[in-house]
């Protein structure tokens, strides 16, 4: 799993990843717009949030468009995605604090300490590169450095339940990716880019596990209003949100 992750710290693949897979991702606006609406649904300002797994800083982006006053902390372990994300960012750059962790420790919630608690925590297509393991960890470290009521909206490739409607995801893909390259002008055949999809040099790294599995370690946490928002094919917004109160033994509520 090292050796697959190391593959993110060259700035290479992360231009490749950026110009090509990400950009056509399918209905990724759609996508933003849920994880926007349950932030707005919270009816209450966003002060402190966090993108983990930033990438070139996307999410963090449509948080600010929303609540350009919000203070964040953008968290990667690959530093040339930082890099992108800190070019994309400058305007809210004084706002912001980049980080370079790695989610597949723990070792990354010392680095955000001074930056918690935290009213909205997101991630974008990061997640799935931990172990199943270490993803239920995680999502247990992120309860914890949430304010009461504060929300997790996890966007992310998750595993499909058969070959066969995974053969389609990888269709609708390839169809995006193609239509997203002929926007741009490129010359590359659909066959082309379906080739460069299936062996392209990040698919190593990815463990991918059931949304609805993700769901149910989410609520073993704790986290509430707990649900997959969205879903075509692989690709999910779920999350949940930590209770505002404590019940009168103790316990969440």
């Amino acid at each position: 799993m090292e050796k697959k992750a190391e593959l993110w710290k060259t700035a290479t693949l992360v231009c490749t990843y950026l110009d090509g897979v990400r950009g056509g991702l399918p209905c990724a606006a759609e996508q933003i717009d849920v994880m926007l609406r349950l932030i707005t649904a919270r009816e209450k300002a966003v002060s402190r949030f966090a993108d983990l797994g930033c990438g070139d800083g996307i999410l963090a982006s449509a948080v600010l468009s929303k609540y350009p006053a919000a203070l964040g902390t953008l968290v990667d372990f690959s530093e040339p995605m930082l890099r992108e994300a800190q070019a994309q960012l400058r305007d809210y750059e004084p706002k912001l604090r980049f980080i370079v962790a790695d989610l597949s420790t723990k070792e990354w919630l010392q680095a955000v300490r001074n930056q918690a608690a935290f009213d909205v925590i997101v991630s974008g297509y990061a997640i799935h590169h931990l172990t199943d393991e270490r993803k239920r960890e995680l999502y247990r470290e992120i309860f914890d450095i949430l304010e009461p009521g504060g929300l997790f909206v996890n966007m992310d490739h998750v595993s499909s339940t058969t070959d066969w409607i995974q053969s389609i995801s990888d269709h609708l893909h390839t169809d995006s990716l193609y239509a997203f390259h002929q926007q741009r002008g490129s010359a590359k055949s659909r066959e082309q880019i379906a080739n460069e999809y299936v062996h392209r040099p990040d698919q190593e790294a990815n463990i991918l596990a059931p949304v609805e599995l993700q769901c149910e370690w989410l609520r073993e946490c704790g986290f509430q209003d707990v649900d997959c928002y969205f879903k075509i094919f692989e690709r999910a917004v779920f999350g949940g949100r930590r209770p505002n109160t404590l019940d009168p033994v103790g316990g969440l509520m």
